[in-house]
């Protein structure tokens, strides 16, 4: 039984960190993996440069596995993506990561955080309401295909 535990602990948690230029490679795989049009590394790679963009990740034996990228201004910020690898959606990750990046937008001078969502993507949805998101706002018709868009709004502190 030891033996059994050891082991397992061996594998190590995942791990959440700030997301670095260096992730851009990682970060578009599970991009790519997780929505219609996949940003490309050289996106993902600008928006990491950027002073005011904040990003965090979650890592699995030092493997990305799942990431959320933000842009903060005049006490706003915008989620502009967030993914979690297909093959590790269902095991309580996008919630700790979600939770970390409110943290820290808010410790950076964050009172506002907006996103907009797809109303047919049900698991997003629920995560943000669990976290405390609102619906602020719709825009009917935004994605490919027709789906209205939920714009939603949490405040913080």
């Amino acid at each position: 039984m030891m033996n059994f535990v050891s082991r397992l602990l061996a594998r190590g948690l995942p791990a959440f960190s700030e997301a670095r230029p260096a992730d851009a490679a990682a970060i578009a795989a599970v991009h790519g993996a997780s929505f219609q049009r996949g940003w490309g590394e050289d996106e993902i790679y600008r928006l990491l440069i950027e002073s005011n963009v904040v990003g965090h990740r979650v890592t699995k034996s030092g493997k990305l596995i799942g990431f959320i990228l933000s842009r903060l201004a005049a006490g706003e910020a915008e989620i502009l993506s967030v993914a979690i690898a297909p093959a590790w959606r269902r095991r309580a990750l996008a919630r700790p990561l979600l939770d970390l990046h409110l943290r820290r937008l808010a410790g950076l001078g964050g009172r506002a955080v907006f996103l907009e969502v797809s109303e047919r993507n049900a698991p997003a949805g629920r995560l943000y309401r669990h976290a405390g998101f609102r619906e602020v706002a719709r825009r009917q018709g935004y994605y490919e295909g027709g789906a209205t868009a939920l714009v939603l709004r949490r405040d913080l502190g």
